[in-house]
C-alpha cells in the first residue's frame, strides 16, 4: 500500500495537478494513473515513485520515498 493520496491531499493537489508537476502531461489521460496507484490497482516502477517524491517535495513538504512508499513488512 502507499500513501500517495495522504501526501497529495496535504500539499493541496489534485491528480491532475500531481500529475502535472511529475511532468506526465500530454495527450493521455495521466490523472487516471495517480488514481490508479492511489487505489493500489497499479504498481508505480521506482522512477515513477522518485518522480512523485520529487513532485510532492517541490510543493514543500517533508517527505521521503519511504513515507510516501513504505517498506512491506514481513507477516
Amino acid at each position: 500500500m502507499n500513501n500517495i493520496a495522504y501526501w497529495r491531499e496535504k500539499a493541496g493537489l489534485t491528480q491532475s495537478e500531481l500529475a502535472a508537476l511529475c511532468g506526465w502531461e500530454g495527450e493521455k489521460p495521466y490523472q487516471g494513473r495517480i488514481s490508479n496507484y492511489e487505489k493500489g490497482l497499479r504498481q508505480p516502477s521506482i522512477k515513477h515513485c522518485q518522480a512523485i517524491v520529487k513532485a510532492l517535495q517541490s510543493r514543500g513538504l517533508k517527505c521521503s520515498l519511504d513515507d510516501v512508499f513504505p517498506p512491506a513488512t514481513a507477516a
